[in-house]
């Protein structure tokens, strides 16, 4: 596992972050490929994720054409694709290998599911297609289900190609990580007006509303480097927010009360079969039309349980709806009684049971609750009125879910809660208590919550305002952009909130902002 977060990068580590750099190296193309103008196909890169003791899945998409309309990436019938796993950077010990056929039903995108190797150890792969060779990736088998093994993790979220460059993601690779999450809006479907003044590099195409606009947000995003590079270096686990679809959608409502519910389920069948398409995930997430199941457990060992959530996909329609049906998220009173009304669920009854039960079963030290939103309650004010209320599109538009699940984690004694969010494109520390709102009822988890990489954070003045009416809240930033770091062992979590320089500049450099702890059998962050 990883040691000092300071030291060097090891010479295989940095073969896979030059990777990008000596792709032209392997992008030798056959003269068949030549012959018929196809160019280097390998244009997203190369990921892995999921990690299992005894495997990974890698994945790859053929795209020699990026900005294709049609979202197909310039090809129009099946490839094979060879694909091998080495013990060893420089891919002379090949381990595992085998072909599958990269078809049109998936734009051409390859999920591998690598099984039979060892536990608890890196491993290199690579594809070979249409006479081309990918960048070689690194990924990592989880160690065996007994070991205490000492883990470097990563979280981020909410990375708007509009808004800056990807540094953040750049800086987190260059920290060797054994496993980085994305918690949500890893694309954004809506594009800046080119006169708002907001746009440092533009989208290459409008609103993403079918399966060819996502595709091509996708392909977009893909081919940026530091993003190649995070997604070469170590394996990740995904899950999504609202913009991998549309803004504040919920379950079958779009944001538009315009857009029935049937036709809006046809555009999250498109967006869902998307996101399949660019992540590393397994057969059994599969989408079948609009639905498509990302909630699922990972183990490291003994070390710790990762529960990933769904927040979206299976929520009940947003509370206290505005008068023209909107379901946009804004602050409502407290007197709204949809926001503590029991019959509603932000998860589906499906995963929260899921959830309970997995809560119940972990023999972990440690259990992070992985997902896209702040958990804690937040008592704000309306920007308009300035009364105080809670916000409809997050956790404070489903208390009651929250209240069930901070209740599961009591009652099953779950060991070390961990919550982790994103969304909120600011950095929040907070004590989850078992009764949310009664800051004098016991402190039953810890909660953190990364800024985003690049999109904008609210009101700094506005938040920093009402942190007296929230006493549970332990740290608040939103002006800084970055990820979060986290350094996990069995008697510590340590987690550092790294902020990068300048969004707008690709060659941003990056620092520690805070770093809390986190002790086992002690709920609640120490600050450093």
């Amino acid at each position: 596992m990883s040691d000092d977060i300071g030291k060097p990068v090891d010479p295989d580590r940095r073969r896979v972050l030059s990777g990008l750099a000596v792709a032209t190296a392997f992008s030798i193309l056959s003269p068949f490929a030549r012959s018929v103008g196809i160019d280097y196909p390998f244009t997203l890169g190369v990921a892995s994720g999921d990690p299992l003791p005894d495997g990974f899945v890698i994945w790859t998409r053929l795209a020699p054409l990026l900005d294709a309309a049609d979202g197909h990436g310039g090809l129009n019938r099946a490839v094979p694709v060879r694909w091998r796993v080495a013990s060893d950077a420089a891919m002379t010990r090949i381990v595992k290998q085998g072909q599958v056929m990269a078809t049109e039903r998936f734009a051409h995108s390859v999920h591998v599911e690598v099984a039979g190797l060892e536990a608890g150890r890196p491993y290199w792969y690579q594809f070979e297609s249409l006479g081309a060779q990918s960048p070689t990736g690194q990924s990592r088998t989880a160690p065996p289900p007994h070991a205490m093994a000492s883990a470097r993790l990563g979280f981020v979220s909410c990375s708007h190609w509009e808004r800056g460059y990807f540094s953040a993601y750049r800086h987190l690779a260059a920290e060797q990580p054994d496993l980085v999450f994305f918690l949500g809006d890893y694309i954004y479907e809506k594009s800046y007006a080119p006169d708002s003044g907001k746009i440092i590099r533009p989208h290459s195409s409008g609103e993403a509303l079918d399966l060819a606009g996502y595709r091509k947000r996708y392909a977009q995003y893909k081919s940026d480097a530091d993003l190649q590079a995070l997604h070469a270096c170590a394996p990740s686990v995904v899950t999504w927010d609202d913009h991998e679809v549309q803004n504040d959608y919920a379950n079958r409502w779009s944001q538009d009360p315009n857009i029935a519910p049937g036709r809006f389920l046809k555009r999250r069948a498109a967006a869902y079969q998307a996101f399949y398409e660019h992540m590393p995930l397994r057969a059994s997430s599969l989408p079948r039309g609009p639905d498509m199941r990302i909630y699922r457990n990972l183990d490291y060992g003994r070390l710790a349980r990762f529960h990933i959530l769904d927040g979206r996909q299976y929520r009940s329609e947003q509370p206290c709806l505005a008068a023209n049906g909107s379901h946009q998220g804004h602050i409502a009173a407290d007197s709204c009684v949809d926001l503590r009304n029991p019959g509603r669920t932000m998860l589906g009854w499906e995963q929260e049971a899921w959830l309970d039960q997995g809560l119940a079963r972990s023999r972990a030290q440690w259990n992070v609750i992985a997902q896209d939103l702040l958990v804690a309650p937040l008592l704000q004010r309306d920007p308009a009125s300035q009364a105080l209320g809670h916000w409809t599109d997050g956790w404070d538009g489903y208390m009651a879910t929250r209240e069930r699940m901070l209740a599961s984690i009591e009652r099953r004694r779950v060991s070390n809660p961990v919550f982790w969010g994103g969304d909120i494109h600011s950095f929040w520390v907070t004590d989850l208590h078992a009764r949310a709102h009664d800051p004098d009822s016991r402190i039953v988890a810890t909660e953190f919550v990364g800024t985003s990489v690049t999109s904008d954070g609210p009101s700094f003045d506005a938040f920093n305002a009402i942190l007296p009416l929230n006493p549970h809240v332990r740290f608040f930033e939103s002006r800084r952009r970055g990820y979060v770091a986290v350094e996990l062992e069995e008697q510590k979590m340590l987690t550092n909130f790294r902020v990068i320089s300048d969004a707008r500049d690709p060659s941003a450099s990056v620092s520690t902002l805070k770093s809390f702890v986190v002790e086992p059998g002690r709920a609640g962050a120490i600050a450093l």
